[in-house]
């Protein structure tokens, strides 16, 4: 077999593989790999593969005792990072390399998106039956509502001012009711998005100065910004309520906590696809993270976060963050969390704009 197809085969792997030395250092690695690192294999050999890959496992001895006696080595359901990207939970597979002594080669496979992808389809059923079924709740039950605040109107007027508390709860009441019943009926009127070249940057200044003027004034924002990104595909206005109504939510995590601060971050990863059941692929370079400080996200709901009428907040109604799914998956995009006490990231994954040929499809 020649170096060229030996090549071709290492350059077509769909997983990350990483080549390391005998004196655990990076020898190589493939292009998934390197989105995987978000750097470049160039940049990254010679550097010990422990400084660079944090594996929730304690690896250093079973990689030891596997490259003595020349057997392979499996790790499953463990959390990997690379210090640019939230931890995924992967499995890892780590074998001798043939020919070359003390050489290992490691497979990372994520696992955490296919689990994700296969409860993002169930879930997105349940909640569009959900929806349909609570807009016609709220169509029906906004008539009689407004038909008992005009009537609690009518009787305060011939009460003496001393007894209006009780006719001023009705009103206040149902007009609280008729607020939440407008926010459901929104994931019905919510138009799909017209999807033109978006500066993704853009958008996060003005939810930025948007927040800084208002919710997220006691809050301390910071931009990592990776400049050399290309225009996304999305409807702007829509991508900038989304963004607004993360910024909002850390805003309001942070409210109990002295120097809240909210990390706008974005970045490149050519590796990161989506694949439907239908074998139908997409491809999702462009990542913009929120980052946030607070307390993080009840443990409890942490699976379920995006689910209709799931709420970590007091009186919270649950469809600020089904909302922002909802939007997300109109733009054929992805969005995760991943959240512990002082730290939760909300990741959005967006296509990129591909010239005119993509716009005219």
């Amino acid at each position: 077999m020649s170096d060229d197809f030996d090549t071709l085969i290492w350059s077509s792997l769909p997983v990350p593989a990483i080549l390391i030395d005998p004196d655990e250092n990076i020898g190589d690695m493939n292009p998934a790999a390197e989105g995987f690192f978000n750097n470049s294999a160039k940049w990254l050999m010679g550097q010990p593969i422990w400084d660079r890959l944090a594996v929730d496992a304690p690896l250093e001895e079973s990689l030891a005792r596997a490259r003595k006696n020349g057997t392979p080595l499996f790790v499953n359901d463990v959390d990997v990072g690379t210090g640019s990207r939230a931890p995924l939970v992967c499995n890892l597979q780590i074998a001798p390399l043939m020919g070359r002594e003390g050489w290992m080669l490691m497979l990372i496979s994520p696992r955490e998106l296919a689990g994700r992808m296969t409860q993002s389809h169930s879930v997105k059923s349940a909640a569009k039956s959900a929806i349909g079924m609570a807009e016609m709740l709220a169509h029906e039950i906004k008539n009689p509502l407004a038909g008992i605040a005009g009537a609690a109107q009518l009787i305060s007027m011939n009460q003496p001012k001393e007894d209006l508390e009780l006719t001023d709860l009705i009103v206040a009441e149902t007009r609280r009711i008729v607020k939440l019943l407008e926010q459901v009926e929104q994931f019905g009127n919510l138009s799909a998005p017209v999807r033109v070249p978006v500066n993704i940057h853009d958008v996060l200044d003005r939810a930025r100065r948007s927040a800084g003027l208002g919710f997220g004034a006691h809050m301390t924002f910071k931009e990592d910004y990776d400049p050399s990104l290309p225009m996304a595909l999305g409807d702007p206005d829509q991508l900038l309520q989304v963004v607004l109504n993360l910024v909002k939510n850390a805003s309001e995590a942070a409210d109990q906590k002295e120097g809240g601060c909210i990390r706008l971050r974005t970045f490149y990863d050519h590796s990161f696809r989506t694949r439907r059941a239908d074998g139908s692929g997409q491809s999702l370079p462009l990542q913009i993270e929120i980052i946030d400080n607070g307390p993080g996200l009840p443990e409890d709901i942490r699976g379920d976060i995006f689910d209709p009428f799931v709420s970590g907040k007091e009186n919270g109604t649950g469809l600020g963050l089904a909302l922002v799914s909802k939007i997300i998956n109109d733009h054929d995009g992805w969005i995760s969390v991943d959240s512990i006490p002082g730290k939760t990231v909300f990741r959005i994954s967006l296509p990129r704009y591909r010239g005119e040929t993509q716009e005219k499809a």
